[in-house]
């Protein structure tokens, strides 16, 4: 802004200057000093405006003022962008980002983004439980005996006992089955339970959420050291982050395929988000050191 000021400037001032006089002008004049009395020649002739780039050669002396005008500005333009100023630039202030608050946003983060990927695992397990716990139930339903018309299996027990012809074989069995029953009375609670928690949805919503903040400040750490120290500085934290998003982009492709049954998906989804939470957890004892020397060198805000 400061320069396009400037250069508004001079262009708007660049009437006030003297015309540059060509160069094939000056060295005739110089010729004619040499050939004649120093003394004859008014010195007045010699004198010119600064041209260091020689922008009045070939520009006729009998042109108009605007021609001038506009060699003294493109002289100008020229000076100002290959100024020693504005190479040398050190480069942009990054403020709060490049101190220690922003520099702490990494290791927050990432802090944060560790619990609550047990959390998401968490909720993947028990949304897992509550769509296979229906294979459990059937698999025990298959066990009971025939209960002849009766809705549980102490009812068709109370049946057989009160018959005129006790049959005691059949009444052992159904005494056998009562605790299979029980079992799956149990389940059908727990898969009730299970299902009024929501667990497929806040599984899917905290796993959405933490690979967007999971990936966006994994990205932001390095281009945080990066805005510090003007470079990265790759080793074992650097490259497991990198892993951990990977595996995080792994479990996150695999849920189209789940979504139509595929075990195979299931199976790669929950052992590369294992593997996420394994490196995660040794992330944080590569991050820490880091950490102490952010603290270290580096000032508040």
């Amino acid at each position: 802004m400061i320069r396009k000021l400037i250069i508004a400037v001079i262009a708007t001032s660049a009437s006030g200057f003297t015309p540059p006089i060509s160069t094939a002008l000056l060295r005739q004049q110089y010729r004619l000093f040499s050939s004649s009395d120093k003394h004859d020649l008014d010195s007045s002739a010699l004198i010119g405006s600064f041209d260091p780039m020689n922008l009045a050669d070939g520009i006729d002396d009998s042109s108009s003022p605007s021609i001038h005008r506009a060699a003294a500005i493109a002289a100008a333009t020229a000076a100002l962008v290959s100024s020693p100023l504005a190479a040398n630039a050190a480069g942009p202030d990054w403020g709060v980002f490049e101190g220690r608050t922003g520099s702490l946003l990494h290791p927050i983060s990432m802090f944060g983004m560790a619990a609550l990927s047990a959390s998401t695992a968490l909720l993947g397990f028990q949304w897992r439980r509550q769509r296979t716990i229906g294979d459990e139930i059937s698999a025990l339903k298959k066990i009971i005996p025939n209960l002849n018309g009766a809705s549980s299996v102490s009812e068709a027990l109370a049946a057989a006992e009160g018959a005129e012809t006790v049959d005691s074989g059949y009444i052992a069995t159904l005494k056998s089955a009562l605790s299979i029953e029980s079992q799956i009375n149990d389940l059908t609670i727990e898969r009730k339970e299970l299902a009024s928690q929501g667990n497929r949805d806040k599984h899917f919503n905290q796993g959405s959420l933490l690979l967007f903040i999971g990936i966006a400040f994994a990205i932001e750490g390095p281009l945080n050291t990066y805005a510090r120290a003007g470079k990265l500085f790759p080793g074992p934290h650097l490259y497991a982050g990198a892993g951990l998003v990977v595996l995080w982009a792994l479990a996150a492709s695999m849920v189209p395929a789940m979504q139509k049954g595929s075990d195979t998906a299931r199976t790669v989804h929950i052992g590369a988000n294992l593997a996420g939470i394994g490196l995660f957890v040794w992330q944080i004892s590569t991050g820490i050191p880091i950490l102490l020397k952010v603290i270290e060198f580096t000032k508040w805000p």
